[in-house]
């Protein structure tokens, strides 16, 4: 199968709000035959922009999640143990892994947090690359469809349990990267997703905003963290019964949506909850 940008670009405009620029080009590289590496913070839509391009192009997407327990056997597969007791090993016993899946069906292999991923699995995929095919013992050669390609993400603002990714994968890829969006495209995806009131969207947005900048702050929160805020601050009002969430409603929402999303800077004598809290004041219509 040949993988068309037009038809991929015009499905995810359906679904995304922004990334025109990024969508294109993700695109335009596919459809060159190349693999890609995506580089942003977590919550950039990264998943749902490839979900609408694997949709248009009409192949599918297999994810994977990068961490340092996804070794070569549970990217690529195994032998069944209880068969292979009985029988041996046999081709007809061997489990594809997502790697293989994706090869065989031609999909879209997905990757995150490919930083965190053991340099042993990196060298089969970088195989994988440079081949397009791959060779299991005891099964045989594995070879990727026309349709296949790896895209792999990572953040590279978060180093802890991370590893330095090789050249020799980057060669092999084309790199984008994929930034927050600004607070007008920000608004219109949470609007979008909770239809919550308009001053609570724009609240709750600007609170995450200020979470990336913020001193005490190491990390700030995706736009995640807005919808959470704006449907969080609406259950609750509700259970409290108010026609509209109160300001003691919107800071116990915020507190909840925001306060595991952001990291704390080392040593800061403050609770994430007081950070959260000013944050929230702060952004406040009206103040600056």
């Amino acid at each position: 199968m040949v993988l068309a940008a037009g038809p991929m670009v015009v499905a995810a405009r359906g679904h995304l709000v922004g990334r025109e620029r990024e969508t294109e080009v993700v695109a335009a590289a596919l459809a060159a035959g190349r693999n890609l590496l995506l580089e942003g913070p977590p919550g950039t839509g990264k998943t749902t922009m490839l979900r609408a391009l694997a949709g248009g192009a009409g192949v599918g997407l297999v994810l994977v999640e990068g961490n340092a327990e996804l070794t070569p056997a549970r990217l690529v597969g195994h032998h069944d143990p209880s068969r292979v007791l009985t029988e041996d090993y046999r081709p007809d016993n061997f489990v594809l892994g997502p790697l293989c899946r994706a090869m065989t069906e031609g999909a879209l292999l997905y990757v995150e947090e490919l930083n965190r991923v053991p340099e042993e699995t990196l060298n089969v995929l970088l195989g994988v690359l440079s081949e397009r095919e791959i060779h299991i013992p005891r099964y045989g050669v594995v070879p990727a469809a026309s349709s296949f390609r790896l895209i792999a993400a990572m953040n590279p603002y978060d180093a802890v349990g991370t590893a330095r990714i090789t050249p020799a994968l980057y060669d092999r890829s084309c790199r984008v990267a994929l930034g927050y969006q600004d607070e007008e495209v920000e608004r219109a995806i949470v609007a979008r997703v909770t239809a919550g009131p308009d001053d609570l969207v724009h609240r709750a947005v600007r609170a995450v905003r200020l979470t990336r900048t913020h001193r005490d702050l190491r990390i700030g929160s995706s736009v995640r963290g807005a919808i959470d805020t704006v449907l969080v601050a609406a259950e609750l009002a509700a259970v409290r019964a108010e026609a509209e969430p109160s300001e003691a409603t919107g800071l116990d929402a915020a507190r909840t949506a925001l306060s595991g999303k952001v990291t704390v800077q080392e040593g800061c004598p403050r609770s994430v909850d007081e950070i959260i809290e000013e944050i929230w004041g702060q952004a406040e219509p009206g103040k600056r």
